[in-house]
């Protein structure tokens, strides 16, 4: 393989192991098993690391200067600065020590690998999740970088990509579906699931990092349209807050409480075993408020024969055929959203159907092996 990239810095901004970190997990296997050498560069410690780890694979803990939304405004902007000069000295020792000649970055909040990757001369390839409307500036500068730095830009779904051809060249663009082998949601140590969940007659669930735009407390919404529809259901949600982010657990349990739900949401909160909790369900639900680009825990529970409800919009779209593999519903409207969900729990053979045509839908489009064929294409062409 002359002139094709050997070492390569993956730099990612979070530790978690939720949806963009497993993609970046996959794609390291993927890579160090056709003899690539990557390198994993995180700002702070987490199960991340060590699922990289176990793979033999080195990690770094250093700082990357993550743009969040904590950081909009002028002591935050401040800190930024001045930690992303930091991050620039760093990486640049790590580049030269490892002779790095591509750098991957993943995700669009972190933007040192195009700088470091104009200054070094390196190949660069940005890996985006992401669909930014607000604010602006974020798409404006992730795109400049981009253009600047001459990055490969890989985008996860065709919601993403018509996101970004409005500021990148097409020809930069390619869109690569996730592709998993869900082996992983069984290799974990299960712990407990409450009983209430086992006994429950039916179960809705969802699973997502914690988040303003994740839709926590529109799935609330939904939980309490389904319960005046005389619905009777526990609701399972999954999931921790990004750091800095606790407080909207505050806002959630406040609305659990005003909607009069306390007794029938169960919130798990951070739960490495997601397969068993997938089982326990007999719904699953993606109450994105933003579009979500492609959402991990959407392949996975259908892997599971789970049906899947997904607000109309991002990647979602792409994932999940309505009144076939699950429902679309409106992103904004609960009670509109509760009742559609009603008209399918009326039959629940409805619902086993919808998810064994759910699970032969992953395996034809998002199986492991087609996304590691276009993984390996990608990094392989040289033309960078």
């Amino acid at each position: 393989m002359g002139g094709v990239s050997k070492n390569i810095l993956m730099l990612h901004a979070s530790s978690d192991l939720y949806g963009a970190s497993r993609v970046l997990l996959q794609v390291a296997i993927i890579l160090k098993e056709q003899g690539f050498q990557p390198i994993l560069v995180i700002s702070a410690p987490g199960p991340l690391q060590k699922a990289f780890e176990a793979e033999t694979i080195k990690v770094y803990i250093r700082p990357l200067a993550i743009l969040r939304r904590k950081y909009f405004n002028l002591t935050g902007l401040w800190n930024r600065f001045w930690t992303f000069m930091k991050a620039k000295r760093e990486l640049s020792i790590l580049i030269k020590a490892h002779e790095i000649d591509t750098i991957y970055t993943n995700t669009a909040g972190v933007w040192v690998g195009a700088v470091l990757a104009k200054k070094h001369g390196l190949r660069h390839l940005w890996h985006l999740h992401e669909i930014i409307q607000k604010p602006k500036f974020l798409t404006q500068t992730v795109s400049w970088l981009a253009r600047r730095s001459s990055a490969e830009v890989l985008v996860v779904s065709d919601a993403v990509k018509e996101h970004w051809q409005l500021y990148l060249s097409k020809t930069k663009l390619r869109r690569i579906y996730n592709g998993f082998d869900f082996t992983y949601l069984d290799e974990e140590e299960h712990q407990d699931i409450p009983a209430a969940i086992l006994e429950a007659d039916l179960v809705i669930g969802m699973i997502a990092r914690v988040h303003f735009w994740k839709g926590q407390v529109y799935f609330l919404e939904i939980a309490k349209g389904l319960k005046e529809l005389g619905v009777k259901a526990k609701y399972v949600m999954v999931g921790d807050a990004f750091p800095g982010y606790e407080y909207l657990y505050d806002e959630i349990n406040r609305k659990c409480l005003d909607l009069a739900l306390e007794d029938d949401v169960i919130d798990l909160g951070f739960r490495k075993d997601i397969g068993p909790v997938l089982e326990a369900l007999d719904l699953f639900i993606l109450p994105s408020i933003l579009p979500d680009p492609l959402p991990t825990t959407v392949l996975e529970a259908m892997s599971k024969g789970k049906p899947v409800v997904a607000t109309a919009h991002g990647g979602a779209l792409e994932m999940v055929i309505d009144q076939v593999t699950g429902l679309h519903i409106p992103w904004d409207d609960p009670t509109l959203a509760a009742e559609r969900i009603h008209d399918i729990l009326v039959d629940r053979e409805q619902l086993v159907t919808m998810g064994k045509k759910g699970a032969e839908c992953v395996e034809q489009e998002f199986s492991q092996n087609a996304f590691q064929k276009n993984i390996l294409a990608l990094i392989a062409d040289d033309a960078g």
